[in-house]
């Protein structure tokens, strides 16, 4: 029998059948990195490859953490979640703000197990919790935690814990103001203690050089990439000027400005800073909370400060309207205009500077991949899973005083 001649299209079919799949797996991961208001992300089919990586490993389903751990349990738990979010999104566009600082707070001391949230339960001792510490007094979102719990009790009484209530909402706060997505595995259980000596002394300072600032996220088991990632959020947000005027005059007991800013910024600054409005437009260009995602400059609140409200703050309360999420930040450290000496100081360690360059290099990509990554890897530290904490009935107190 004569055999079939294989003609030259019939052999190059498979190789073009395999580009063209290719280019849709590509497309599908850009566009879920890109895609601001994502509409429910279901199971991991839906996770960016590059994310499924980190997304599923060991450690975290050992702890007992897994992505859509209450889909038996609360099946509509994320969704009522993602919900109540675009509600109060579309009534206060500095709810999402409020939530990624509260988050960062709450999962820098002892991880992320709600101990943030925990009212005091004895009215003697304002010194108990962490809600009472300085860096802490300021802290809002909690009124949007408790209504989402609430709503959560009702359908699914004593299963979804407040912990988790908190990475959801922060996550979907994200999204809703223009950020990248990420995962965030479910099942962590509520800490029944909080503690207010830890909230005063591992919170980082506005002033810390890079040494430090590098050290204390790598107590918390985060590297350069992640750090510079995070310090990112700062693309937008609201500073005090308290927190940068003494870079004008005796910076560090030196008896001369701060030389790591530019002088003309400085300027500009000590300017607005001097000005009697309360809030003042300055020279960065980046976001602050609007009625509408509309671009606008980084302001400065005048006024006194609360004595040791500090850099995770500034961190935390960064992302507040999303639709420049991108490497601004950055380039304005490259010019030596970073509003804080922390951020500034990113530019004196060559690992971090060099991954500054890279994310003020682009429109935004790698940037939007690392933050994605770091705020996975944040939402996971240190958390309570299986016998270990408690499914808080109501935020602010213990089960057992519930």
């Amino acid at each position: 029998m004569a055999k079939k001649k294989v003609t030259k299209e019939e052999t190059s079919r498979p190789a073009v059948l395999m580009s063209m799949f290719m280019v849709v797996v590509l497309i599908a991961v850009l566009l879920s990195l890109r895609n601001p208001k994502i509409e429910g992300e279901g199971k991991n089919n839906h996770i960016p490859a590059f994310l499924q990586r980190q997304a599923n490993p060991s450690p975290v389903e050992d702890e007992g953490l897994s992505y859509d751990f209450y889909q038996d349990s609360c099946p509509g738990a994320e969704e009522m979640v993602r919900s109540k979010m675009k509600k109060f999104f579309s009534n206060q566009k500095g709810v999402p703000a409020n939530l990624l600082r509260l988050f960062i707070h709450d999962c820098c001391i002892k991880g992320c197990d709600a101990s943030v949230l925990l009212n005091s339960t004895d009215p003697n001792n304002n010194r108990s919790v962490e809600k009472q510490a300085p860096p802490n007094l300021t802290l809002k979102g909690f009124d949007v935690v408790d209504s989402i719990k609430e709503d959560l009790e009702e359908a699914c009484p004593g299963v979804v814990s407040c912990a988790d209530v908190l990475a959801l909402a922060t996550r979907d706060g994200i999204l809703l103001t223009g950020g990248p997505f990420y995962p965030v595995f479910t099942g962590r259980k509520d800490s029944d203690e909080s503690h207010f000596q830890e909230a005063l002394s591992d919170i980082p300072s506005p002033n810390h050089n890079i040494s430090q600032i590098l050290s204390l996220f790598r107590r918390r088991g985060f590297d350069e990439r992640d750090t510079v990632s995070l310090l990112g959020a700062h693309n937008v947000g609201r500073i005090s000027c308290d927190f940068i005027r003494n870079r004008f005059g005796n910076f560090s007991g030196t008896g001369h400005p701060d030389s790591t800013m530019a002088s003309d910024f400085m300027d500009e600054l000590r300017l607005q800073c001097q000005d009697g409005h309360g809030i003042t437009q300055v020279g960065a260009p980046t976001l602050t909370p609007a009625p509408t995602p509309t671009p606008t400059m980084a302001t400065l609140i005048k006024g006194n400060s609360k004595p040791m409200m500090m850099f995770s703050e500034q961190l935390s309360v960064a992302i507040s309207s999303g639709s420049d999420f991108d490497g601004h930040y950055y380039q304005n450290l490259l010019r030596s205009r970073g509003l804080l000496f922390a951020d500034q100081q990113l530019m004196a360690n060559h690992i971090t500077a060099s991954l500054v360059r890279t994310y003020a290099s682009d429109d935004g990509r790698t940037f939007r991949k690392d933050f994605s990554r770091a705020m996975l890897k944040m939402s996971n530290h240190g958390v309570l899973t299986g016998n270990n904490g408690e499914v808080r009935i109501k935020c602010a107190l213990p089960r057992s005083h519930s």
